[in-house]
């Protein structure tokens, strides 16, 4: 108490130091000492009004005690009496057991009067909701059955409730009410079987689809109540729960099951388009069961039961199960081919669940795959393995079936521009194209595949055609007589190097997405390093035959016959225009040496002609050294035959004219091709041209 007052004292001098802090505060202090003494007035008064309020409350909880004190000995007292009752009246209770037994025996008796009349019309009544069902009156059936299987569900409840150890009487409730069970299972019969044409029924009947699923609604109602009993009282009914509404969605499960299965009417030995037949099938009914479904089933149910969705869920599980089944059989290359096209984009594409009449309920975004990724990778490997082995026998059979036409006696066809070819190319990259179209319609990665291994096929299949080629060419030359259009047939094989480049240039162009794609640029250099082999092997031969029919007549050149007389350039120059006729049917780049490109080879020969023809003998140093200047390669051989050819230069002009070129012996240009270079010089003598 004395810690408080110094407290305050110091609190209080503090305070007053706090306002008088100037002089001319000391005039204030009266006011100050009459704000202080309001305030602690004010604080005494709110004090004591608390101290009183508590004293009130303690008061009033003092009073409240010692009631509850009075009331809990009153309380005593009275169970006390109670206890002392209950003691006496045990003995009257056990007196009063054969009172108890007879309020049972006087509740059964009640509960069979009332069913009496029930019990006796069961025999009609069954009579009579058997007839309903057979009429197809299931509404009313189905009440007359109710009520048989509440009366008899009361009468057991009363049993077991009163007297649950009797068998007895249980089994002969049971035996009373024995139609009923069968009744219930004749109309379950009838229900599965509206429900297995519920679609059918939907659109001629919608009524009768209604009220089976009433029926349905109303047993589930029943199978509830029961239920919600049983877990109070432990009794249940016999064939309860019915479940018929599980009952319901499996009917509809199986239902769609054998839909689908069904759809197959053809099989691989009858139709080799079975597969297409029973996937179009599959997709016109599983689309039009939906559709309506959609619009007119979902009128029949509860939208609580969700049916469009639980029937799409059906069809979708359905389908997959389908699809496994096909996946699984030995299905050929074209049968993959329409699985996984069917599975892949038939089924989510608007010709099936995107189709605008499934929207918005279908989002074919979230529809899980038919088949699984790893089926999917297995079909297609199956596929890739397949058609490789068909792309090599259809090669082989292309290449046997061009080797034919070879041999014939017309000359091959040409093309628009006049251009000799066979069919090769076009069969094959036609069937190259094929397989191309299907793939893409599977998928992109898919189509790269089949491009891949057609370039690679192409790649090997060139090497057999080149050999093929040489066959042909040395067959030839053994008995050059046949075959009779063998130069035709040679320039269309070199053509068709051009045509399969060109091919394979617009076949990437059109199913390759990137140019630098991997393992499939890669091939180009090769098949055209091969192409272009046969086809230079090819202008080679050409040639090589040229020279062969113009070898006996070239020979008789410089000879004494040809001095005589000869018709050997004659022939010589309607030999080789001939065969330039021919190959004028050459395609580029090819045709070097044979079309436009021999200009500059004509000039050549012009030049040769100039020295030949030259009738002053002091200006041929001059020609030659002319002619010269223009070819670099021209080798001093080759101006000694020259010379010879004349036949009026001595041997000391021969010599000087050849050491004059040689000391100022002129550079090639950079863009000069060289001519002379591969020209051999034969041996050439006064002998000769006296034969």
């Amino acid at each position: 108490m004395k810690e408080m007052d110094r407290e305050a004292v110091a609190t209080a001098v503090q305070r007053v130091a706090g306002m008088l802090q100037r002089p001319d505060q000391l005039e204030k202090v009266e006011q100050y000492r009459r704000r202080e003494a309001r305030k602690k007035a004010s604080v005494e008064a709110r004090l004591k009004a608390a101290i009183q309020s508590q004293l009130d409350g303690v008061r009033t909880g003092l009073s409240q005690l010692h009631t509850a004190l009075s009331d809990v000995q009153d309380i005593q007292r009275s169970l006390a009496d109670v206890s002392k009752d209950w003691r006496r009246s045990i003995n009257t209770i056990e007196s009063l057991r054969d009172v108890k037994d007879a309020v049972v025996r006087h509740s059964q008796l009640a509960a069979a009067v009332e069913n009496l009349k029930n019990i006796f019309s069961v025999p009609e009544i069954v009579r009579e909701t058997q007839d309903l069902i057979e009429q197809g009156a299931l509404l009313q059936a189905h009440r007359k059955l109710m009520d048989l299987e509440c009366s008899r569900d009361g009468l057991m409840y009363e049993q077991y409730r009163t007297d649950s150890g009797n068998a007895r009487d249980m089994t002969l409730i049971h035996s009373c009410f024995g139609s009923t069970q069968g009744l219930s299972d004749e109309l379950a019969k009838q229900l599965w079987v509206v429900l297995q044409r519920s679609l059918v029924t939907v659109r001629r009947d919608p009524t009768l689809l209604v009220s089976v699923v009433r029926i349905i609604e109303r047993e589930e109602k029943i199978d509830r109540r029961i239920l919600d009993r049983k877990k109070q009282t432990g009794f249940i009914p016999p064939g309860r729960p019915k479940n018929w509404k599980e009952k319901m969605f499996a009917i509809l499960e199986r239902t769609v099951t054998t839909r689908i299965e069904g759809t197959q009417a053809d099989t691989r030995e009858s139709d080799r388009m079975w597969l297409v037949r029973h996937l179009e099938i599959i997709r016109k009914c599983v689309l039009d069961d939906l559709i309506v479904a959609r619009n007119l089933m979902v009128q029949c149910f509860p939208p609580r039961y969700q049916i469009f969705r639980s029937l799409l869920s059906v069809y979708h599980q359905a389908l997959s199960a389908r699809m496994q089944e096909l996946a699984s059989e030995d299905l050929d290359a074209n049968e993959i081919v329409s699985l996984l096209t069917w599975v892949l984009n038939t089924y989510t594409s608007a010709e099936m669940m995107g189709n605008a009449e499934l929207a918005p309920e279908v989002d074919v975004g979230v529809l899980e795959p038919l088949l699984s990724p790893n089926v999917v990778s297995e079909l297609l490997d199956t596929y890739m393995s397949t058609l490789t082995s068909n792309i090599i026998a259809w090669l082989r059979k292309a290449l046997e079936t061009d080797k034919k036409d070879w041999v014939r006696e017309t000359e091959p066809e040409a093309d628009q521009d006049g251009y000799y070819q066979t069919t090769l190319p076009a069969i094959v990259f036609q069937m190259f194209e094929q397989n191309l179209q299907v793939a893409a319609q599977i998928s992109e990665d898919l189509k790269t595949k089949v491009l891949v291994l057609c370039l690679q096929q192409m790649n090997s299949f060139l090497s057999r055609y080149k050999e093929e080629v040489q066959l042909y060419r040395e067959e030839h030359l053994r008995k050059r007589q046949h075959p009779h259009c063998y130069v035709q047939y040679m320039i269309a094989l070199i053509n068709n190097c051009q045509t399969l480049k060109e091919s394979i240039v617009s076949l990437k162009r059109k199913y390759l997405q990137h140019d630098t794609e991997e393992g499939v640029s890669l091939s180009q250099p090769s098949m055209d390093g091969l192409l272009d082999a046969i086809a230079e092997e090819g202008c080679s031969s050409l040639l090589e035959e040229v020279f062969l029919d113009l070898e006996q007549h070239l020979s008789e050149l410089m000879t004494k016959k040809w001095l005589l007389g000869s018709n050997a350039v004659d022939i010589i120059c309607v030999t080789v225009e001939d065969y330039f006729n021919d190959f004028a049917k050459i395609k580029k780049p090819y045709r070097k040496g044979f079309g436009e490109e021999m200009d500059g080879h004509c000039d050549t020969i012009v030049a040769v002609a100039e020295v030949i023809k030259l009738t002053d003998p002091s200006l041929l140093y001059l020609e030659i050294s002319t002619l010269v200047s223009k070819y670099p390669d021209i080798r001093d051989d080759h101006i000694g035959a020259l010379l010879a050819v004349r036949g009026d230069a001595s041997r000391d002009m021969k010599q000087t004219i050849i050491e004059t070129l040689e000391q100022g012996q002129a550079q090639a240009r950079p863009d000069y091709v060289p001519i002379f270079r591969g020209i051999a010089v034969p041996s050439l003598n006064v002998a000769k041209l006296l034969k």
